[in-house]
């Protein structure tokens, strides 16, 4: 029988490793799922939420950009689904209260940036992206 091994790594960590059912993620071209003997790709990640669904449950990540990789594994049968993101956390670890100050603070940055006639075009991309980055975090610890 075909399985699917799963990991998500960052640069701080490998965050999580085992058997799945299916990986759910989202690339620049839509949402996608990887299953058991799953053809060998490479592709992008969007800032979104990646699921993994296990036998017991569903570990999900609030990854903020990265890339995926799918190939053999180790053993007849085995399908390697990898996840290298920049950042990423398990959203039952994600401090509301510190994602909240986060998204304040992008927002008073992002203000501060688009005022007046002189708006500063990188501090707005800044500001953005960290309220991109708030913001889904919020968004997963939230579901």
């Amino acid at each position: 029988m075909a399985t699917l091994t799963v990991e998500i790594l960052s640069p701080e960590a490998a965050l999580w490793r085992g058997t799945a059912n299916a990986l759910m993620a989202r690339s620049s071209e839509g949402n996608f799922t990887i299953l058991p003997e799953h053809t060998t790709m490479v592709g992008d990640l969007v800032s979104s939420i990646v699921r993994v669904e296990t036998t017991e449950g569903e570990v999900a990540f609030a990854v903020h950009t990265g890339y995926f990789q799918v190939g053999p594994g180790d053993g007849e049968d085995v399908t390697l689904a990898t996840v290298l993101a920049g950042v990423a956390e398990r959203t039952t670890e994600i401090d509301v209260a510190r994602a909240q100050a986060a998204k304040e603070a992008a927002e008073v940055q992002l203000a501060a940036a688009t005022k007046g006639d002189q708006s500063d075009d990188t501090a707005q991309l800044l500001a953005l992206a960290a309220l991109e980055r708030a913001e889904l975090r919020l968004s997963a610890a939230t579901k």
